[in-house]
């Protein structure tokens, strides 16, 4: 009798740090991308109105509003680093991380990111697009 009760509290504990273990992996409220990125590119107007688009070294691509923080018209068609904040960061890391993992299982996408970003901080590289 007592070596089915020794049987039975090992499988529940093994039971309870298996559980416990999983939860620690499953921590969705962290994600390893960073809110405020530093991106360096090519900066280049697009289209009409304050809209400029960066091309990042990377390949990735990123849509630019104009604010008063930084002045984007002075740096066109030059190589900057620009840092500032992701437009709706949740869903543009879902989308990313979505993206990974179908490059992970082998699918033939382009894995570059590509979204929004309000720049609050702009600095010219080189005075122009290489």
């Amino acid at each position: 009798m007592t070596n089915k009760w020794t049987r039975l509290l090992l499988c529940v504990l093994v039971l309870g740090l298996t559980s416990v273990w999983a939860l620690a992996q499953d921590d969705t409220s962290s994600n390893s991308k960073s809110d405020v990125r530093t991106v360096t590119g090519c900066l280049t107007k697009s289209g009409t109105g304050n809209e400029y688009l960066l091309t990042a070294n990377n390949g990735s691509t990123w849509k630019i509003h104009e604010n008063s923080a930084v002045n984007l018209a002075s740096h066109v068609n030059q190589t900057v680093e620009a840092k500032g904040v992701v437009s709706n960061p949740t869903a543009h890391n879902m989308k990313e991380d979505a993206k990974q993992m179908g490059h992970d299982a082998g699918m033939k996408n382009n894995t570059a990111e590509h979204g929004h970003l309000k720049v609050t901080d702009l600095h010219k590289i080189s005075d122009s697009c290489q």
